[in-house]
């Protein structure tokens, strides 16, 4: 199904996203990676063989520029993943305010944005496949964390909407949930929460990350991926404006 399928995916450098960019290629997609960091994202499309366009995806004219430049060399676009993401932990009286309209941008109105200007081409073809890659975030909450819960819980919304604007124009709109993944993203919170606890980084992911799940490991990017690939595939045509919970159980007590 994604061979010669034109594919957007966003925050593509490093962790989930990279990991959904190198599965689509290997499938025989032409994908287009967009990322904040050029230099890596240079070093990763030259290894997997793809496209790319560095830009800041919180600001509304690097989204338009993505899809513009995708459809110029492709004509088309068949399937968007948005997955650009960043966190920040505080508490609401403290939490800085240019970081709240950063983070909502990059993850709530960059995604609309994204969907709105790749709905023409999908909307002609009458085909589309659009992920968004949310977060157990995106249906409970967990303190210290304002702008990502809200980000998420909006970006949920915008899934349900999505997809019930897109169904007869043979476009599925769906959501993934993961619990904690293994990316540098987290890697990071695990040194940030060891240092503030005074803990090591195994007994951060034990009793912190880990403690609400029955499955006691980190996902993989890869499971991403292919849970992603099957959304996109013949299998998943009936599937829209659902949330594919991957959460290790999190959510089930």
């Amino acid at each position: 199904m994604l061979k010669n399928k034109v594919c957007i995916v966003t925050g593509a450098a490093s962790g989930i996203g990279l990991a959904i960019a190198e599965a689509f290629s290997k499938e025989g997609a032409k994908v287009v990676m967009a990322d904040i960091n050029e230099k890596k994202l240079k070093e990763e499309s030259i290894r997997i063989d793809a496209d790319y366009l560095r830009g800041d995806l919180s600001k509304r004219k690097d989204c338009k520029k993505l899809v513009e430049f995708t459809v110029e060399r492709f004509s088309k676009v068949d399937v968007l993943v948005n997955v650009a993401g960043i966190q920040t932990v505080s508490t609401i009286e403290d939490f800085p305010e240019d970081k709240w309209d950063f983070m909502v941008s990059l993850m709530l109105t960059a995604p609309f944005l994204l969907t709105k200007y790749v709905w023409p081409t999908m909307k002609e073809q009458n085909w589309g496949r659009i992920i968004n890659l949310n977060s157990i975030h995106g249906l409970v909450a967990s303190e210290f964390k304002a702008a990502y819960v809200s980000a998420k819980h909006g970006l949920s919304g915008l899934t349900k909407t999505a997809a019930l604007e897109g169904g007869q124009y043979g476009i599925t709109v769906n959501s993934i949930c993961p619990a904690y993944v293994r990316t540098p993203l987290v890697d990071n919170q695990i040194d940030d929460q060891a240092r503030s606890h005074g803990i090591s980084r195994d007994e951060v992911i034990e009793n912190i990350m880990l403690q609400k799940a029955v499955v006691k490991k980190l996902i993989e990017p890869e499971t991403i991926a292919e849970v992603v690939k099957f959304l996109c595939s013949e299998a998943g045509s009936h599937i829209t404006g659902s949330t594919m919970t991957i959460d290790g159980g999190w959510t089930a007590g």
